[in-house]
């Protein structure tokens, strides 16, 4: 699991993480929700190693990434798999080598082999015979089942989602988040994600975390947050510009 606990972060005279204290639970899909500059992304890279923290801690399987030496980082850090918002391929590589970066230097691992595993990734989000293509050639949605195919092929204890649906049309949305729930059904496999998304948090979600003004203020299942009795979670929830979160 990951324990976060009391994380703070800085820059320069505005405070960004505020003491936030996070249980993230193996084989469950965390869902950190929150407002624009809320600090969602700050916390992601915290989470990952590239960012330290002022103070606080983060506990990875019972190691403190936050005190760690740079080699000892590398390593935990490759338990890590990351979808991010925009897919994040190379431009100038095939799918199918897209998919093979993140395996293609393992020693141990023939290229026959590598071939086989990017297959099965393609295969799993439904991507068959796109190996060849370039990402220029695909639509938004299927770069982003090439990004989570790439995922899958590193075989990672951790997958990390930055707005996994943004930009989708609802019907690639739900596509998405199938591929979530998939993925994320392998008991091995403990999923964190950050969205704006309500619908998809509603329905990945083992548990969900709010974030705001630097500070987790409500966890609970996604029918605990439909039933908040917090004005300020409600407000986020349902969207509303009236309430108590100070809108510009």
């Amino acid at each position: 699991m990951i324990r976060i606990r009391g994380l703070h972060k800085s820059f320069s005279d505005k405070k960004v993480l505020q003491g936030v204290d996070l249980d993230i639970e193996r084989g469950q899909t965390t869902t950190i929700i929150g407002g624009s500059g809320s600090g969602k992304s700050v916390l992601f890279k915290h989470i990952i190693g590239l960012m330290k923290p002022d103070a606080g801690s983060i506990l990875v399987d019972g190691e403190d990434t936050t005190r760690m030496r740079e080699k000892d980082l590398y390593r935990l850090v490759d338990k890590f798999g990351m979808v991010f918002q925009g897919g994040a391929l190379f431009d100038s590589m095939t799918v199918g080598e897209n998919v093979a970066f993140g395996i293609k230097n393992r020693k141990e691992m023939p290229a026959e082999e590598i071939a086989a595993v990017v297959e099965h990734s393609l295969n799993q989000v439904g991507l068959t015979r796109v190996a060849h293509l370039l990402p220029a050639e695909l639509s938004g949605g299927m770069k982003k089942r090439v990004a989570i195919a790439r995922v899958i092929a590193k075989r990672p204890s951790f997958i990390m989602f930055d707005e996994p649906t943004t930009g989708l049309d609802p019907i690639m949305a739900d596509m998405i988040n199938e591929l979530i729930i998939k993925v994320s059904a392998a008991p091995e496999i403990t999923s964190i994600v950050i969205t704006h998304d309500m619908v998809s948090a509603y329905k990945i979600s083992d548990k969900i975390a709010v974030l705001f003004e630097g500070r987790i203020i409500e966890t609970g299942s996604p029918e605990e947050i439909r039933n908040t009795g917090s004005a300020i979670v409600r407000q986020f929830i349902e969207g509303k510009a009236e309430g108590p979160i100070q809108t510009r």
